[in-house]
Formats: C-alpha cells, sequence, structure tokens
C-alpha cells in the first residue's frame, strides 16, 4: 500500500484524483439533469421521479455518502494545489495572457469552484433542507422559481458551472493520460458540448418554471 499512498501523494495522483473525482460529478450533472427535465412533463411525472429516487432508501444515502467524499477530495486537493502553485510562483506574470491554451474557465478554475461550493450549499438549504410541509417537490420548486431574483441567481449560477465543467472535462483527460493530438480537438468540443448543456439545460428550468407556473 506504500506505493499507492506515494502516487496518490505525488502531484501527478492528487491531478488522478482530481480528474475523477471531476468526470463523477460530470456524470451526476447528467443524470441529475435528466431528471429535473422531468419538471417540463408536469408536476406528476417530476414528484413520481422524486418518490422512486426516495424509495431507493439506503441506496440513495450510500450514494449522497459517496458523494460527499468525492466533493472532499475534489476541493481539499484542489485547493492544494492551488496553493502549491501559487507558492511556486508566488509573483504573477506581468502579462496575462491566452497563451499556451489559457482560457477565461482554466483561469478561473479556483474561484468558480469556490462559487459552486457556495451555491450547493444553498442550493440545498433551498430544495433540501428545508421544511417542505404538505409541499410536494415540485410545488417547491415551481414556488421558489416564482421568483425573479431566485431565477436570475440559478441562471448565473448554472454559467459558473458550465465554466468549470468545460476546462475540467478536458483536463480530466489530460489528467488520466488521453490526451493526443489526435483526439484532442474531439474531447475539445466535447467539454464544450459539456458546458454548454449545463448551461442551457439547468439555466432553462428556472424560466420555464417562472413562465409556465
Amino acid at each position: 500500500m506504500n506505493w499507492l499512498t506515494a502516487a496518490l501523494g505525488s502531484s501527478v495522483g492528487k491531478k488522478l484524483m482530481m480528474a475523477l473525482t471531476g468526470l463523477a460529478f460530470i456524470g451526476f450533472l447528467a443524470a441529475h439533469l435528466a431528471g429535473n427535465l422531468l419538471m417540463i412533463a408536469g408536476r406528476e411525472a417530476f414528484n413520481g421521479y422524486a418518490e422512486r429516487l426516495q424509495s431507493l432508501g439506503p441506496i440513495l444515502q450510500l450514494f449522497r455518502a459517496g458523494l460527499i467524499g468525492f466533493a472532499l477530495v475534489h476541493i481539499l486537493t484542489g485547493l492544494y494545489l492551488f496553493l502549491q502553485n501559487r507558492k511556486a510562483r508566488p509573483v504573477r506574470y506581468e502579462k496575462d495572457t491566452s497563451a499556451g491554451g489559457r482560457t477565461i474557465s482554466s483561469r478561473t478554475m479556483p474561484y468558480t469552484g469556490l462559487l459552486i461550493l457556495a451555491f450547493v450549499v444553498f442550493h440545498l438549504f433551498h430544495f433540501t433542507w428545508t421544511d417542505k410541509g404538505a409541499r410536494t417537490i415540485f410545488d417547491l420548486v415551481a414556488a421558489a422559481f416564482n421568483q425573479p431574483w431566485a431565477v436570475l441567481l440559478y441562471a448565473a449560477a448554472m454559467i459558473v458551472v458550465a465554466l468549470h465543467v468545460r476546462h475540467g472535462f478536458w483536463s480530466a483527460f489530460q489528467s488520466v493520460g488521453a490526451s493526443h493530438p489526435k483526439t484532442m480537438p474531439a474531447v475539445m468540443a466535447l467539454s464544450w458540448t459539456a458546458g454548454g448543456l449545463v448551461a442551457f439545460g439547468f439555466g432553462l428550468l428556472p424560466f420555464f418554471m417562472l413562465i409556465r407556473y
């Protein structure tokens, strides 16, 4: 086990953990979006989906525990790598250019990550850790998105998530050693697609609920 500890403790190992946990979260986002899109189908469809999830009981709790574990690994490892990079280069470059493939999403990864963490906590208090009373989850969502400020907040948050996903998806393939001049253009296209779907899919739903209900 010493070799595994040493490997994961290295910079390469930490980047690999970031990549694998990041890809796991992208998979979770895809499944979460597929479920949330049932809101378009109406109250019965979305409430039925939510009830089926809750009926999983211990499996759902185990899944949530796994997500929390992955989140801790992703956040703590990301902060460690960020601080390590800052320590290695205490003086910023005079010119902040996009040379070497740097983009807005790549330059802002630590900050978008922290914003996403804050948004996730808010989201949990908004919909999960709240007194639902006699309301169904659909009614709770419809009431929340009847407020324009909540719609705009969620839409803005999805832009931040999309930026994080776009670069994270691309860099994850590099970290796992799957980068190649022939395949990276396709990976880059997929990363833009993933970010775009997150922004459009999750960002569309608050506006839909505001207009429709």
